[in-house]
């Protein structure tokens, strides 16, 4: 995929999770918010040409360990936004999506920082 497909998918990503939420949907809009950040985690590997999207293209698939290697080395390179991002949207997956236990206003309360590093990867893609 390319860094503009990818930018573009992300975008989607993220507006659904907004439609999902204006709908009171709370656990699909935690797994799109979950989902954007991954492909922005993703996209930023492959753009810096780190390791993990290495691995993860030879193995045929990202594993959490592989994502979680990849947020560390993008945190040095671009800073807190992508922990912070990365981090709020993990915690969206479980207790948002899969345990069903948060509620509109904790999915809003997340929302910045995951929209945050959508920023930070769209700003770094269109870079070059």
């Amino acid at each position: 995929m390319t860094s503009l497909e990818s930018i573009e998918f992300i975008e989607r990503l993220f507006g659904e999770a907004g439609s999902y939420l204006e709908k009171g949907d709370a656990v699909q809009s935690s797994e799109k918010l979950y989902k954007s950040a991954e492909e922005c985690v993703k996209a930023l590997t492959e753009f810096f040409n780190l390791e993990e999207a290495k691995v993860a293209e030879e193995r045929g698939r990202w594993t959490v360990t592989l994502l979680e290697k990849a947020v560390e080395e993008l945190t040095r390179r671009l800073g807190g936004a992508v922990l912070d991002g990365w981090d709020r949207a993990n915690y969206l997956h479980v207790w948002g999506f899969h345990e069903g236990k948060l509620d509109v206003e904790a999915v809003k309360m997340r929302m910045p920082a995951v929209e945050k590093l959508v920023e930070t990867a769209k700003k770094t893609l269109t870079s070059s």
